[in-house]
């Protein structure tokens, strides 16, 4: 038996069929979170880009991450969740528990991914009612155009808002919250 080789066009067309059918493996959520929290922030950035295309399969384990014990990956958890907006549902529970978090910077960080989420962010809207009266004038800040963002479902929160429209540095974007969530 004699063996002749394929022509090239055959084995291009055997390649391209072989590619077509494998499917890209999806980025290993447990890895990407551990290069999140590493110091060098080549490595976190690359990690933080990466969960961020992912999104929802990442939101919950991020959602975890906002209870650690080192406030920096807590600060990073909340600001990937920011980039994921409406995506990172699934961590808006954890998000609100943030918001009350000893850090300002996580705090503020939490309430930015909780405006960012907009009405994906309905589950926090007990918590950002509380960061209402924050002692941090930012976190007061995000938690009213959280609010906001989340629209008509904030309704209950009005009467909060109409309070710190008065009495807090807040009262311009208060009153702006207050006409989105009434739809206005």
């Amino acid at each position: 038996m004699v063996c002749r080789p394929l022509p090239a066009l055959v084995l291009l067309a055997l390649g391209l069929a072989t590619a077509c059918r494998s499917k890209p493996s999806e980025p290993d959520v447990a890895q990407l979170l551990e290069q999140l929290k590493s110091s060098d922030n080549q490595v976190s950035g690359k990690a933080t880009l990466k969960l961020i295309r992912l999104g929802e399969p990442a939101a919950g384990a991020l959602g975890v991450m906002l209870a650690d014990a080192d406030p920096r990956t807590r600060e990073t958890a909340a600001r990937t969740l920011w980039g994921m907006g409406p995506r990172g549902k699934a961590a808006a529970p954890a998000l609100g528990t943030a918001l009350s978090d000893r850090e300002t910077t996580v705090r503020v960080a939490a309430a930015m991914a909780l405006e960012n989420m907009g009405p994906a962010a309905e589950a926090a809207i007990p918590a950002l009612v509380k960061a209402l009266r924050d002692r941090d004038g930012q976190v007061r800040q995000w938690a009213v155009r959280a609010l906001g963002s989340i629209g008509p479902a904030a309704s209950a929160a009005i009467p909060a808002l109409e309070t710190a429209s008065k009495t807090d540095a807040v009262r311009q974007p208060a009153e702006e919250a207050i006409l989105k969530i009434r739809g206005q």
